[in-house]
């Protein structure tokens, strides 16, 4: 089952031209799981990671906006010039559905901690800041 990340076309902002819809796969792919985990273990002890990777396979699916994603994560925005992003950049474009982001609250530092889909959120948001993407989130 697959799902549309807005209800509009997504007019790009940033992109000239492209009048297409980011394509949303309607649950994360089992490797974006490992991948989470992976991340999340640099930043919490083995436990702690598996807790959240196993919190975050049994949370639903909600929908954030990209602007709102960024602001809280407090990351920077990658270009195209990151191979990921491009390689992102290219699915959406060729009609490829994308998964959703694995998110996490650290509530220590007050910041949100993507744990999966970095890239792929750089991608949508040179496509449009707007874009709501779906994420679990925990």
């Amino acid at each position: 089952m697959s799902r549309t990340g807005s209800s509009k076309g997504v007019d790009n902002k940033t992109i000239q031209g492209w009048k297409g819809t980011v394509g949303w796969l309607s649950t994360p792919q089992n490797h974006d799981y490992p991948a989470a985990k992976s991340f999340l273990r640099l930043i919490f002890d083995e436990s702690s990671a598996a807790r959240f990777v196993k919190r975050l396979r049994n949370a639903k699916v909600t929908e954030f906006k990209a602007k709102d994603i960024f602001r809280a994560s407090c990351l920077s925005l990658l270009g195209v010039s990151n191979s990921h992003v491009k390689k992102d950049k290219q699915k959406i474009e060729h009609g490829q559905e994308l998964a959703p982001l694995l998110l996490v609250r650290d509530t220590r530092t007050s910041k949100l901690i993507i744990a999966d889909g970095y890239h792929r959120l750089c991608a949508v948001y040179l496509f449009d800041e707007d874009a709501v993407i779906p994420c679990k989130i925990v």
